[in-house]
């Protein structure tokens, strides 16, 4: 049995690992989800105080307390971010680490560091705009290249995410992760992506790699694929 902590990226909440979870359950092994504060089922926590480091302590106190160890850690997307801060602090836990369609920040950068100028200005005019300042509106799933059928559900599902996630710098005590393996999983097939980069930066880091044709949302449109994935750098 391997333990899993499958990390969401901005805006999604734990539903949007169903599929996944539950095929990783079905196959006898345990698996945790957790929504990060201030989004979706735990919205009504949220407040322009919640930001990286609030996060970071949520997955390491779910770590924690729920005494797990051998963790395959995953983050997607802006929970990239988290699982380095995590493995950062519980590296004696973490068995693998693994990037999916991810950023990951190094010592003292923030995801707006790294992030596209044209995406991070889009952030803070909607910010502006629709979040008093200080809350970043979802993305449509649209852009992200959702299938189709999934589109009009994860509008519905996705919840605003305050700014101070994506501007806080990320503060790292160790010059390398202590997790046995590291993987990067690339979605291949949504325009615009910021994620080439650190796909090919794992490559040179020796990092083991490999693509799913699809959106931004592998978790959704191939969970089957993505599974199988997590399994097989699980194993290695």
């Amino acid at each position: 049995m391997t333990t899993f902590v499958l990390v969401t990226g901005a805006w999604h909440g734990s539903w949007c690992w169903k599929r996944v979870r539950d095929a990783l359950i079905a196959q006898g092994h345990a698996v945790f989800t957790p929504t990060l504060t201030g989004l979706c089922e735990r919205s009504h926590l949220l407040s322009r105080d919640v930001d990286l480091h609030t996060h970071i302590n949520d997955v390491t106190n779910l770590i924690r307390w729920e005494e797990l160890t051998d963790v395959v850690l995953v983050g997607h997307s802006y929970g990239g971010c988290v699982i380095s801060g995590v493995a950062d602090r519980m590296g004696e836990r973490i068995a693998a680490l693994i990037y999916l369609d991810a950023f990951v920040l190094e010592n003292g950068q923030s995801l707006h560091d790294v992030l596209p100028v044209e995406h991070r200005h889009g952030q803070l005019v909607a910010a502006e705009t629709f979040g008093d300042g200080w809350r970043v509106p979802p993305i449509p799933a649209e852009v992200f290249n959702v299938n189709a059928t999934d589109r009009s559900w994860v509008d519905a599902q996705c919840t605003d995410q305050p700014l101070a996630c994506f501007q806080q710098k990320l503060r790292l005590d160790n010059s390398a992760p202590a997790a046995r393996s590291i993987h990067y999983i690339y979605a291949s097939d949504w325009e615009a992506t910021p994620f080439t980069g650190f796909y090919e930066r794992a490559k040179v880091r020796g990092w083991s790699t490999s693509e799913i044709a699809c959106g931004h949302d592998i978790m959704l449109d191939r969970p089957e694929e993505l599974t199988a994935a997590l399994l097989r750098a699980a194993a290695c």
